[in-house]
């Protein structure tokens, strides 16, 4: 299902918190978890405090993910708590007398953590290097958060000015904005129709004492759900999970049910949003049941067979016909009855009343006529794979469990696609008859009608009674228990060379599910005659995916789904990049499909022309967006090149230009007379035969000779002088903060090490870092600042990349505190707490990346470009590990100069 909720990426979470101690008095003997079900290797326990816990041992993959979900959202809030679930999120971050710095102990055990609030629930979830200290450190941890927060008003001061800019951040979208005036016109009465973020005067005056209520009310372990998946024992962790839950005591306090009901919608409605930007954009909301109903898996497959590119009814009608860029939608799977929605961007000189209309006239037509039987099994299809492909991550499973124990049962997931498996083009065309009526849209005003149209939305009664004594089926296969060390990985992996001259690293495996991971990268060209070709060379690889000689692009698509595959290409000047994602069954098959893409492109004509429309109409909406004006200044400003150098960064008028006139011709001269297997790099990973992949790679390949010249283009560092440049874009309730310089330097470099753990002192979190203390922690300027060293594997070039947002009014604080924080790192340098901090959570962080085979495939595809093995990354970590507080100051002097600094603020800000 398509599902939407607020989240935060990058290091930044969303809190909640505070429940005086004395609340709660601890049981010293709790009985033992009672096991009350296991279904396709989930089971689930209920402990004698009434908290439930659902377990899913997955020995192949070296991680854990502990997400511990309260049943609490925005539907919950009452009068004047709008945002309040959201804004505790924040704060249940703020620590506790026994983790005072969460961020920090997180990251130092090389966590990647979040926390999300929705409608429903909220939730909060890490997941780290599989370990019994570990896993005992995570589930001490949100028991304690759980009970024992500090929600402090001077914290509350501090984090209400970032959730605040976070609302900020989401006005600066016209899109978003249009549906969230749609969402409060679509439900009058239930919470649903207000943004999970919250009302603006609510977030900025929550009294403290009605925040730790709502805190001491709702976080208790009878309203919540703990889910621990990933490698860990059993008994070891039922054991663990009795000794930090358990022995809180049962609430005396009983949960009061939500009781209201969104009344049958009488006429259609209609809003109207005005306000800057470039890209008109239509949107309409239909009224659905609750996820338990069993019209759900048919209303899911409607919407694909809608919005799908390319194959979607109102694709068709609407982009293939170049009256819109883009189509999508999605399903508000809920508690309680939520909404399908369907949002078009208009492309520019076409009248959204008319978009609409034609809109209108094939939802009706697909009521009237249905949907034909292929289009509804290419649904299907698709829609399988993604629930397979989460069902072999075992981290990506536990948080996608959140979301059915919000919808009312774990176990509904199953029943899920049990149904989806059944559904057939005659479900479908009913559930677009049911609930694709004129009377229950809404995209505007109220219109009156002469007689009542109500369509009553059917309630789900008893989802237990519903589920009944449902079994699942078999669990799916497990994989091996792998060691993600640089010395297993080079032992494991080997290297070879096909008769063309592509490098393959192969690292075969038993994965869940039996999944293999492929990354590609084929070379072509050099700096000389790839002059003037930048945008084609970006094009090329998905316009090669747009049809062969003997498949179409829908054929394409729909080989794929039926192969649980995904495949991806994308470009630059020089490269052509391949992602592949499959089953051990299916790689062979997938291979050829490549082969074809690869060898046998049509480049098609019509699909061009519809890429250059979306991507320019993508343009337009970068014009007045602040984060991506800052980021393309930079950028342009650190890449000086001649316009016709393929490393030259163009600016937004410059680069729709040249897309708007690119050809057809452009592309299949740069395929015929550049592209071929003469250099490249291939890595494997997962469960796969190493001579039959081998074998297969080089039917693929062999014979393919580049007919051009092959010679690597250099990055290359540029001493500029530093620069502040202001953008100033009207009606933009958020600004963006961006700097960067360069310097010669690659990861083979000897102060490499030292400059990496400096970097991430100064703000390798946006919660525990210099910059994140300050800036959003301390002084609550900005929703996200960060900084990120990086340096190229084999140029020598070097990069620092700062950025923050915030409000515009603050943009001038915000500069003085990063600067200030700059020269303090220079001038007095790093603790040693903070150099250890920063050593452990780097190469925990490592060692995470390694448990994902896809990111693995990709430091292979690394190594053999950078002529390297896994022996880099065993001395790396000796490096870092070797690292001082003096080596890491003195590095980050002599290669990080604040005036040297080139800064762009954009946004509506102060002249």
């Amino acid at each position: 299902m398509n599902r939407q909720k607020w989240s935060l990426t990058a290091g930044v979470l969303f809190v909640m918190s505070f429940v005086s101690q004395s609340f709660v008095t601890a049981a010293d003997n709790p009985a033992p978890p009672q096991k009350i079900r296991t279904v396709e290797g989930i089971t689930e326990y209920e402990l004698d405090n009434g908290m439930r816990v659902l377990l899913f041992p997955d020995a192949s993959s070296p991680k854990v993910t502990v997400n511990l979900t309260l049943l609490v959202g925005s539907r919950h809030e009452g009068y004047g708590e709008t945002g309040m679930a959201h804004l505790l999120e924040h704060m249940l971050f703020k620590g506790t007398p026994t983790h005072q710095n969460i961020p920090k102990e997180l990251q130092a055990r090389g966590a990647q953590f979040n926390g999300t609030t929705w409608y429903d629930r909220t939730n909060y979830y890490e997941t780290l290097p599989a370990s019994e200290d570990n896993l005992e450190f995570a589930l001490k941890m949100e028991a304690d958060r759980m009970l024992n927060s500090y929600v402090k008003a001077e914290d509350l001061a501090s984090e209400m000015t970032v959730v605040r800019n976070e609302f900020e951040r989401g006005e600066n979208s016209p899109s978003r904005m249009l549906m969230q005036k749609v969402m409060a016109s679509a439900f009058e009465w239930h919470n649903y129709g207000k943004s999970t973020i919250g009302n603006r005067a609510d977030i900025e005056r929550v009294p403290i004492d009605r925040l730790k209520a709502f805190y001491k009310k709702y976080y208790q372990p009878d309203n919540a759900v703990l889910i621990v998946a990933g490698k860990f024992e059993t008994d070891q962790a039922l054991q663990l999970i009795n000794k930090y839950f358990g022995t809180i005591p049962r609430p005396e306090r009983k949960l009061d049910k939500t009781y209201t009901e969104e009344p049958p919608q009488e006429g259609e409605r209609i809003v109207t949003l005005k306000r800057i930007g470039e890209v008109p954009v239509v949107g309409v909301a239909y009224h659905i049941p609750a996820a338990a109903h069993k019209d759900m898996a048919a209303l899911d497959v409607l919407e694909s067979t809608l919005t799908d590119d390319p194959s979607g009814v109102l694709y068709q009608a609407l982009v293939k016909t170049k009256k819109a860029s883009s189509v999508s939608g999605s399903i508000f799977a809920l508690h309680d009855p939520g909404v399908l929605r369907l949002m078009v961007e208009v492309i520019k000189g076409n009248d959204p009343q008319v978009v609409l209309g034609i809109m209108f006239d094939t939802l009706q037509e697909v009521r009237e006529k249905g949907i034909s039987p292929e289009n509804v099994a290419r649904a299907k299809q698709k829609l399988l794979k993604q629930y397979e492909q989460a069902e072999n991550n075992s981290s990506r499973l536990a948080v996608e469990l959140s979301e059915w124990v919000a919808m009312g049962d774990w176990r509904l997931r199953f029943l899920y696609r049990d149904a989806l498996e059944k559904v057939t083009p005659e479900d479908v065309k009913r559930v677009a008859d049911e609930y694709l009526k004129e009377n229950n849209r809404t995209v505007g005003i109220f219109v009156p009608v002469e007689e009542s149209q109500k369509v009553a939305i059917p309630q789900v009664a008893d989802i237990e009674k519903m589920i009944g004594d449902y079994k699942g089926r078999e669990a799916v296969a497990t994989g091996e228990n792998f060691d993600v060390s640089p010395e297993n990985i080079e032992k494991r992996t080997t290297i070879k060379t096909l008769p063309g001259g592509v490098k393959v690293a192969l690292l075969s495996k038993k994965t869940r599910g039996e999944e293999v991971n492929l990354r590609m990268t084929l070379r072509y060209g050099n700096l000389e005659n790839l002059q003037g070709k930048r945008t084609a060379c970006e094009f090329l690889p998905a316009i090669m995916k747009r049809g062969t000689k003997n498949l179409t692009r829908q054929q394409i698509e729909d080989e794929l789904n039926k192969l649980r595959a995904q495949l991806s290409l994308s470009g630059s000047p020089g490269e052509v990049n391949v992602g592949i994602k499959t089953r051990r069954d299916s790689l062979g098959k997938v291979l050829d499909i490549l082969r074809q893409v690869l060898r046998e492109p049509t480049l098609p004509a019509s699909e061009l022309e519809l890429l250059k429309t979306q991507q320019v109409a993508m343009l337009d909406k970068q014009k007045t967006d602040p984060q991506s004006r800052a980021i393309l200044s930079v950028r342009r400003q650190l890449r000086p090149y001649a316009p016709e150098d393929p490393r030259y960064v163009p600016d937004i008028d410059e680069e729709t230009a040249r897309v708007k006139a690119l050809t057809q011709s452009d592309l299949q001269s740069l395929y015929e007379n550049y592209l071929g297997a003469s250099v490249g790099e291939i890595a494997v990973v997962g469960d796969f035969a190493e001579e039959e992949i081998f074998e297969q790679l080089g039917t693929v390949l062999n014979d393919w000779k580049s007919p051009a010249a092959y010679a690597h283009i250099p990055s290359e560092p540029h001493k500029i002088p530093g620069k502040l440049t202001e953008i100033i874009i009207p009606d933009k309730a958020n600004a963006f903060y961006f700097a960067g310089l360069t310097f010669p330097m690659n990861s083979m470099s000897p102060e490499y090490p030292d400059l990496i753990v400096a970097g991430s002192v100064l703000g390798s979190s946006g919660l525990s870092s210099r910059l994140g203390d300050r800036v959003r922690q301390k002084e609550g300027l900005a929703y996200g600042v960060g900084a990120f060293i990086h340096a190229d594997n084999v140029d020598p070039r070097g990069s620092i990349s700062i950025y923050a947002s915030c409000n515009p009014d603050n943009m001038e604080k915000v500069e003085v505190a990063i600067k200030e924080e700059l020269e303090l790192l220079i001038a007095k340098g790093i603790t040693g707490e903070e150099l250890a901090n920063a050593q452990k959570g780097y190469l925990e962080q490592q060692e995470v990346s390694r448990t994902s085979d896809a990111s693995l495939a990709g430091i292979l595809t690394t190594n053999l470009f950078a002529e390297r093995d896994m022996t880099y990354y065993i001395d790396l970590e000796k490096k870092i590990n070797a690292v001082t507080a003096e080596a890491a100051q003195k590095a980050f002097a002599k290669f990080i100069t604040p005036k040297d600094l080139i800064i762009t603020v954009s946004g509506s800000l102060k002249k």
